[in-house]
C-alpha cells in the first residue's frame, strides 16, 4: 500500500495527449510508496460562483480526491501562451468556495510538454502564479519545459532513453518535495 497518494491534474482532455502520455510515463518513474491518481476533469461544469453552496457531484469528487492526496502534480500543455481553460476551470472549482480550497498546503509539482520550442514555459508560469495564491508550496527547481519531439517517448509509450535520466531527476526531486511538505 502506498504512503503517498498524489492527485494528478492533466490540462488536456485528448486521449492521445502528449501531456497525458508524459504523466503516465512519469508515474512509472515514481517510487513504490507513491501512488499517482489522474483526477477526472472532463465532466466538470463551467465554474459559476452561484453554485458554490450546492456543488455538482463531479466537483465534490474532485475536491475529495485532492483533499485526500499528499500532493498534487500538474501536467499541462500550453494553449495560447497560458493554461488550458479546462485546467483553470478545475482549479477554480477545487479552490472554492472561498476559504474551502482543497489545494491549501498541498505540495505541488508543475511540468508540461508542448510541440512548441519553449515547451509549456508560459503556461507553467501562469499556473505557478495561481498556485502561489492557493497557498501551495510549489517546487521551483528543476523547471521542465519539454519540447515534444521524436524520441520523447519510446515505442512502448514510456519516456524515451534521451529524456529518462532528466525526468527521473525531476521525479526524484518532486518525491523529496512532497515528503518534505506533506502533513
Amino acid at each position: 500500500m502506498s504512503q503517498y497518494r498524489i492527485a494528478v491534474l492533466i490540462g488536456s482532455l485528448r486521449r492521445e495527449s502528449i501531456n497525458r502520455q508524459l504523466a503516465h510515463g512519469l508515474f512509472k518513474l515514481g517510487p513504490a510508496d507513491f501512488e499517482f491518481h489522474e483526477c477526472r476533469i472532463d465532466d466538470l461544469p463551467l465554474y459559476n460562483q452561484d453554485d458554490d453552496s450546492h456543488q455538482a457531484a463531479p466537483v465534490k469528487r474532485l475536491k475529495q480526491e485532492i483533499s485526500g492526496a499528499k500532493g498534487v502534480m500538474f501536467v499541462t500543455p500550453e494553449y495560447n501562451r497560458s493554461v488550458p481553460g479546462v485546467l483553470k476551470n478545475a482549479i477554480d472549482h477545487a479552490s472554492r468556495p472561498y476559504g474551502q480550497s482543497a489545494f491549501a498546503g498541498k505540495p505541488a509539482g508543475v511540468i508540461g510538454a508542448s510541440i512548441g520550442s519553449i515547451g509549456s514555459a508560459l503556461a507553467q508560469q501562469h499556473l505557478r502564479n495561481t498556485l502561489a495564491y492557493l497557498d501551495m508550496p510549489t517546487m521551483g527547481q528543476p523547471e521542465v519545459f519539454i519540447h515534444a519531439k521524436e524520441g520523447l517517448f519510446g515505442e512502448d509509450g514510456q519516456i524515451g532513453e534521451g529524456s529518462r535520466k532528466f525526468l527521473q531527476e525531476w521525479m526524484d526531486r518532486y518525491v523529496a518535495w512532497v515528503k518534505q511538505h506533506a502533513a
